[in-house]
């Protein structure tokens, strides 16, 4: 698995920024997932920028302007922009709908992430990075989901406060009326909670208010707040829930409690934390492996791990 968040989106655009060249005279993002990437290089070549329908109907972004009409006619050489390509589909249905305009506009097609092979689609690119992979971005709307885990506190909502803790009338409160953080888009395969069993249907009545579809909701089978600290078993509680069924990702929003699920499960864990994807914790190849550096180093790191492996 492969993993890229806002942060390294930006790190890779102003490492390789040369490759765009400067005569550009306005930059389109592909909706949606393209419009992050096709903002940030608008800004770093200070140019103006839109989305594909706007700019067919005129409109633009200008710096410290909300929007501006123009005659498209005023801009001659145009940058179409989207975060990745896998299958191609989006860059073709884009090169579909300005087929027409070719005439008119000089028109080259850029991706921050292409997969080997269809480097060929567009006319500049950032970085290759094979499948199967995730973005910060669009992650809660992967289709893949049914097959991950999701906490509760701290993902699909906000925590509770020290003073709503309390095992009781504030506990249940906060629960049913909680603030939603991070909601997905597709169905969820398990929810996993260290949320107490007593609470399943407080649980269950702000999931349904909070329209989060998913098969599974697994919480903590103990009595009171008082027995679930005396266990202290929060990640492995999630991590066996993780490894019993073919589980691709955990979302987990503590920190500490991600390195001990994906230590105990080898598997990944996306934390909200910091949105990192750790892959290892126990590992000097942290993050090395998940090919988040250089893709050459993924293969290195990968056959030392199964050589020291092999010698346990």
């Amino acid at each position: 698995m492969y993993y890229r968040n806002v942060s390294d989106l930006n790190k890779i655009i102003l490492k390789r920024l040369s490759i765009i060249p400067r005569d550009f005279d306005l930059i389109v993002g592909i909706p949606r997932s393209g419009m992050l990437p096709a903002n940030l290089l608008a800004l770093y070549l200070n140019k103006p920028y839109t989305d594909i329908n706007s700019f067919l109907n005129g409109h633009i972004y200008k710096a410290g302007a909300r929007g501006q009409f123009f005659d498209i006619k005023d801009f001659k050489k145009i940058l179409i922009v989207d975060d990745s390509i896998a299958s191609g589909s989006a860059i073709s249905k884009s090169k579909e709908s300005l087929k027409n305009l070719t005439s008119d506009f000089s028109i080259k097609y850029c991706a921050i992430y292409v997969i080997p092979g269809k480097e060929n689609l567009v006319d500049y690119y950032f970085e290759v990075v094979p499948l199967p992979r995730y973005f910060q971005w669009n992650i809660l709307n992967h289709t893949s989901l049914e097959k991950a885990c999701f906490d509760i506190d701290g993902v699909l909502c906000v925590d509770p406060l020290p003073e709503q803790n309390d095992d009781g009338e504030k506990y249940i409160d906060f629960i049913l009326h909680a603030q939603p953080l991070f909601i997905p888009g597709s169905r969820i395969g398990t929810i996993v909670t260290s949320r107490l069993e007593k609470y399943r249907r407080e649980t269950e009545i702000w999931l349904e208010a909070n329209n989060v579809k998913y098969n599974q909701l697994v919480l903590l089978d103990l009595p009171d707040m008082e027995a679930r600290m005396k266990a202290n078993c929060h990640a492995e509680h999630k991590a066996k829930t993780y490894m019993s069924k073919s589980y691709i990702l955990f979302i987990e929003s503590s920190l500490s409690q991600a390195i001990v699920i994906n230590r105990i499960t080898k598997k990944p864990v996306l934390c909200t934390e910091n949105f990192e994807m750790i892959f290892d914790a126990e590992s000097i190849m942290y993050n090395i492996t998940s090919g988040k550096y250089f893709p050459f180093l993924r293969k290195v790191a990968l056959k030392i791990r199964n050589k020291l492996r092999k010698r346990k």
